[in-house]
Protein backbone atom coordinates (compact mmCIF):
# COMPACT_ATOMS: atom_id res chain seq x y z
CA UNK A 1 0.00 0.00 0.00
CA UNK A 2 2.97 2.65 0.66
CA UNK A 3 4.36 1.76 -2.84
CA UNK A 4 0.70 3.00 -4.36
CA UNK A 5 1.47 6.46 -2.48
CA UNK A 6 4.75 7.61 -4.04
CA UNK A 7 2.64 7.13 -7.35
CA UNK A 8 -0.26 8.90 -6.52
CA UNK A 9 2.14 12.28 -4.84
CA UNK A 10 3.69 12.40 -8.15
CA UNK A 11 0.68 12.11 -10.13
CA UNK A 12 -0.96 14.85 -8.03
CA UNK A 13 2.61 16.85 -8.46
CA UNK A 14 2.42 16.59 -12.15
CA UNK A 15 -0.93 17.89 -12.29
CA UNK A 16 -0.90 20.51 -10.33
CA UNK A 17 2.67 21.91 -12.13
CA UNK A 18 0.64 21.52 -15.93
CA UNK A 19 -2.65 22.74 -14.45
CA UNK A 20 -0.06 26.20 -12.91
CA UNK A 21 1.99 26.06 -16.35
CA UNK A 22 -1.58 26.10 -18.36
CA UNK A 23 -2.58 29.18 -16.27
CA UNK A 24 0.74 31.25 -16.72
CA UNK A 25 0.34 30.20 -20.60
CA UNK A 26 -3.08 31.24 -20.41
CA UNK A 27 -2.32 34.65 -18.94
CA UNK A 28 0.67 35.34 -20.96
CA UNK A 29 -1.54 34.30 -23.85
CA UNK A 30 -4.00 36.62 -22.63
CA UNK A 31 -2.01 39.83 -22.24
CA UNK A 32 -0.58 39.26 -25.69
CA UNK A 33 -3.45 39.30 -27.42
CA UNK A 34 -4.31 42.23 -25.12
CA UNK A 35 -1.32 44.43 -26.02
CA UNK A 36 -1.83 43.39 -29.63
CA UNK A 37 -5.28 44.11 -29.92
CA UNK A 38 -6.47 47.19 -27.33
CA UNK A 39 -3.19 49.24 -26.81
CA UNK A 40 -1.52 48.92 -30.02
CA UNK A 41 -2.68 52.32 -31.00
CA UNK A 42 -0.47 53.79 -27.86
CA UNK A 43 2.63 52.52 -29.41
CA UNK A 44 4.60 55.53 -30.50
CA UNK A 45 8.13 55.99 -32.37
CA UNK A 46 10.58 57.03 -30.11
CA UNK A 47 11.69 60.22 -32.33
CA UNK A 48 8.11 61.87 -31.51
CA UNK A 49 8.07 60.82 -27.97
CA UNK A 50 8.44 64.36 -26.25
CA UNK A 51 8.30 65.23 -22.88
CA UNK A 52 5.18 67.05 -23.85
CA UNK A 53 3.01 64.95 -24.72
CA UNK A 54 -0.75 64.80 -25.08
CA UNK A 55 -2.62 62.85 -22.23
CA UNK A 56 -3.87 59.73 -22.90
CA UNK A 57 -7.87 59.50 -23.17
CA UNK A 58 -9.27 58.44 -20.17
CA UNK A 59 -10.16 54.49 -22.31
CA UNK A 60 -6.35 54.66 -22.71
CA UNK A 61 -5.64 55.11 -19.08
CA UNK A 62 -8.21 52.40 -17.99
CA UNK A 63 -6.27 50.29 -20.80
CA UNK A 64 -3.18 50.67 -19.03
CA UNK A 65 -4.56 50.59 -15.39
CA UNK A 66 -6.08 46.80 -16.25
CA UNK A 67 -2.91 45.81 -17.68
CA UNK A 68 -0.42 46.91 -14.77
CA UNK A 69 -3.29 45.18 -12.82
CA UNK A 70 -3.37 41.93 -14.37
CA UNK A 71 0.90 42.14 -13.99
CA UNK A 72 0.24 43.23 -10.26
CA UNK A 73 -1.89 40.39 -9.72
CA UNK A 74 0.33 37.69 -11.83
CA UNK A 75 3.41 39.19 -9.91
CA UNK A 76 1.81 39.02 -6.63
CA UNK A 77 1.04 35.59 -6.62
CA UNK A 78 4.81 34.54 -8.13
CA UNK A 79 6.28 36.91 -5.45
CA UNK A 80 4.21 35.20 -2.70
CA UNK A 81 5.13 31.72 -4.01
CA UNK A 82 8.23 32.95 -4.19
CA UNK A 83 8.58 34.39 -0.66
CA UNK A 84 7.01 30.59 0.32
CA UNK A 85 9.54 28.85 -0.84
CA UNK A 86 12.49 30.65 -0.07
CA UNK A 87 10.79 30.86 4.01
CA UNK A 88 10.56 26.51 3.40
CA UNK A 89 14.16 26.62 1.76
CA UNK A 90 15.42 28.77 4.85
CA UNK A 91 13.51 26.24 7.56
CA UNK A 92 15.16 23.18 5.36
CA UNK A 93 18.44 24.75 6.12
CA UNK A 94 18.03 24.97 9.47
CA UNK A 95 16.88 21.22 9.74
CA UNK A 96 19.48 20.07 8.13
CA UNK A 97 22.22 22.14 10.06
CA UNK A 98 20.93 21.06 13.20
CA UNK A 99 20.94 17.39 11.81
CA UNK A 100 24.26 17.79 11.00
CA UNK A 101 25.66 18.51 14.65
CA UNK A 102 23.28 15.55 15.86
CA UNK A 103 25.21 13.09 13.56
CA UNK A 104 28.65 14.82 14.15
CA UNK A 105 28.07 14.36 17.87
CA UNK A 106 26.81 10.93 17.16
CA UNK A 107 29.62 9.64 15.27
CA UNK A 108 32.20 11.44 18.08
CA UNK A 109 30.25 9.33 20.63
CA UNK A 110 30.67 6.22 18.58
CA UNK A 111 34.15 7.25 17.94
CA UNK A 112 35.16 7.14 21.79
CA UNK A 113 33.22 3.96 22.06
CA UNK A 114 35.56 2.39 19.58
CA UNK A 115 38.07 3.05 21.68
CA UNK A 116 37.37 2.39 24.80
CA UNK A 117 36.39 -1.26 23.48
CA UNK A 118 39.66 -1.32 21.67
CA UNK A 119 41.56 -0.39 24.92
CA UNK A 120 39.36 -2.96 27.04
CA UNK A 121 40.13 -5.87 24.32
CA UNK A 122 44.20 -5.36 24.24
CA UNK A 123 44.07 -5.53 27.85
CA UNK A 124 41.56 -8.30 27.95
CA UNK A 125 44.33 -9.91 25.31
CA UNK A 126 47.29 -9.15 27.53
CA UNK A 127 45.70 -10.43 30.49
CA UNK A 128 44.31 -13.94 28.83
CA UNK A 129 48.28 -13.79 26.69
CA UNK A 130 49.65 -13.84 30.72
CA UNK A 131 47.46 -16.43 31.95
CA UNK A 132 48.39 -18.35 28.99
CA UNK A 133 52.10 -18.06 29.87
CA UNK A 134 51.84 -18.50 33.31
CA UNK A 135 49.98 -21.87 33.08
CA UNK A 136 52.35 -22.95 30.36
CA UNK A 137 55.40 -22.17 32.74
CA UNK A 138 53.38 -24.24 35.23
CA UNK A 139 52.87 -27.25 33.31
CA UNK A 140 56.26 -27.47 31.99
CA UNK A 141 57.69 -27.44 35.94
Amino acid sequence: MNAMRPEKTETTETETVDTNLAAVTEVEAGIRDFVRNDIAYLRRPAATTTTDAPPLDPSAEATVTNVNSLIQRVAGTSLAEIENLISELESLRDLLHAEGQRVQREISGYAQLSQAAMKSTRMIADNVSQWKRAADGLRNS
